[in-house]
């Protein structure tokens, strides 16, 4: 009796694991037609696929900014234009100033637009915007921000605690950032950032040649990613093409060189072989623009402008024998793309910019010099990002992907990152908000960013949180808190004071220049932590 109850209990166990695995086969099989994106995905994996993909699709009608114009002429001109007319074309203001891999992968998806509608790809149809574009451009988004997904997908793989590096993964693959300004105001910085994280993957599964490589590939995709530059060097030259004992290893330095090289030559080979590499290095880098872009980026220097703005208040209401700069008075306050002029501060010029973020990146780098692990190599690269961010030229306000991006790879690493994680994020995403500016999308990117907050900060935090080991970390904590909680005390002003005002135009910068300022002080923060944090650890 005993025996057979036994052995009727084993059958049963035995039944139950056979329909559990019979399960987990249909469970994963069901989903086999999405294996391209990487490795075989589960049923969770697919559902965050499908539902954002249909929730882009839901965007289709939203809001689009210029850039939408832009790339629709960029097809046009790599479609109707011979190679040697790409960077000479002025048909319309919108001119071709990306590296040529990006111009090769516009003249990829002009073939398949000339098919769907010839005027797409018709170079005198400018502000084109029937439905067949739309939906055409707005295709190509969530398509080639398939890269993205399979390279968060592999991070999960390989990781060494899969249900952090899930959330993570779900983290970039939902990221508000790329809703907001690919999937409405319109880029592609969801596939770009996919090659950029491949190239990081390869460094964590040691294929450091393929990592650089990669890299190699992207920079003539958008040359802004030079910004990381300094902290591939390093690491590559340091940990792939030197010995521990710090010789050069000639076999691996001339293959990497080489590979880089003949990524570039395939990249600027035919401008050279044309005699335009002067003409296109003049349109990936204009150099007459100002410090500070139409919206202050949330950086340094909105503070630092800020601050000259409360000194001309100062100077105008009291005698404090402070010379003031007259051209300047209005400058920094228009809310126009221009060079900046400080009205009391000293100007600031590119080559200030310059120093300030070599002296910076200096101090990350020589750290990854001494220490070229893979985690000492992503929390450098974002570090490099960083300092360029908040001290470089005409920053734009979208460049705080570069931050975001890389530093959500280091959320999970302790409290104290996860806490500078939280910090950038939420200052860094606020900041995208006034890109979209129209009043039908500001319940979406709001609602969005508050949901996409609850589903991944709020588990993170059940995992990692550390209570503060004395008063004044408690006391630290709390002012950190109050800050982020501040946020929507600044989305209610944003929303109200231009009602309360009647459209002011004296006063219709002023949420403009507040929520720069409020964003730049949590980024400035959190960039202090982060570097503290680097210089700290121990590898």
């Amino acid at each position: 009796m005993s025996s057979g109850l036994k052995q009727s209990q084993s059958s049963a166990a035995h039944h139950h694991d056979d329909s559990q695995q019979s399960h987990a086969l249909k469970h994963t099989s069901s989903w086999k037609w999405l294996d391209f994106l990487g490795d075989t995905i589960s049923q969770s994996e697919a559902d965050i696929l499908l539902l954002s993909t249909a929730f882009k699709f839901l965007l289709f009608p939203a809001y689009r900014s210029t850039d939408f114009e832009v790339h629709r002429n960029w097809l046009a001109i790599t479609h109707s234009l011979p190679i040697s007319r790409w960077y000479y074309d002025i048909t319309s203001e919108w001119t071709l100033d990306y590296p040529p891999f990006f111009a090769y992968f516009e003249k990829l998806m002009s073939i398949p637009a000339s098919f769907i509608d010839p005027k797409i790809v018709d170079l005198q149809n400018l502000q084109y915007d029937a439905w067949t574009v739309i939906i055409y451009q707005r295709m190509t988004v969530i398509i080639s921000e398939l890269v993205l997904g399979a390279a968060l997908l592999r991070f999960i793989r390989g990781s060494a605690d899969p249900s952090r590096q899930r959330i993570l993964s779900a983290s970039l693959f939902l990221h508000p950032g790329f809703l907001i300004i690919d999937h409405i105001h319109f880029q592609y910085n969801g596939f770009m950032f996919g090659i950029l994280l491949w190239s990081i993957l390869m460094a964590r599964e040691g294929r450091k040649l393929a990592s650089g490589i990669l890299f190699a590939v992207l920079l003539n995709f958008k040359h802004i990613y030079m910004y990381l530059a300094p902290a591939y060097f390093i690491y590559l030259l340091r940990s792939y093409c030197m010995s521990p004992a710090g010789a050069i290893i000639p076999t691996r330095f001339i293959s990497l060189a080489n590979s880089v090289l003949l990524v570039f030559l395939a990249s600027l080979g035919p401008f050279v072989l044309m005699g335009q590499l002067p003409q296109l290095l003049s349109r990936l880098f204009p150099f007459t623009r100002g410090l500070n872009h139409a919206y202050w980026a949330p950086n340094a220097w909105a503070l630092v402008t800020a601050a000259d703005r409360v000194l001309l208040q100062l100077v105008k209401r009291f005698d404090v024998g402070l010379s003031v700069n007259k051209s300047g008075v209005t400058s920094t306050s228009r809310g126009l793309v221009g060079d900046t002029v400080f009205a009391v501060v000293p100007n600031i010029k590119p080559s200030h910019t310059f120093a300030i973020t070599i002296i910076f990146q200096m101090v990350y780098l020589i750290k990854l010099w001494r220490a070229p692990t893979y985690k000492s190599f992503v929390t450098a690269l974002t570090l490099c990002g960083y300092a360029s961010f908040m001290f470089g030229w005409h920053v734009h306000e979208k460049a705080v992907l570069l931050i975001l991006a890389p530093l959500t790879l280091l959320a999970a690493e302790n409290y104290a990152y996860y806490k500078t994680y939280v910090i950038a994020s939420v200052a860094g995403i606020f900041s995208l908000f006034p890109l979209i500016f129209t009043p039908a999308e500001t319940l979406v990117k709001v609602t969005y960013s508050f949901m996409w907050g609850a589903m991944i900060l709020y588990p993170l935090h059940k995992q990692i949180y550390e209570f503060p080991s004395s008063l004044p970390w408690v006391l630290l904590e709390s002012f950190e808190n109050a800050y982020l909680y501040g946020f929507a005390l600044l989305q209610v002003f944003v929303i109200l004071f231009p009602l309360v005002t009647g459209g002011n135009q004296d006063t219709e910068f002023l949420p403009l220049m507040t929520t720069s300022v409020y964003c730049s002080v949590g980024l400035v923060w959190a960039f202090i932590r982060l570097s503290t944090l680097y210089i700290a650890q121990q590898y």
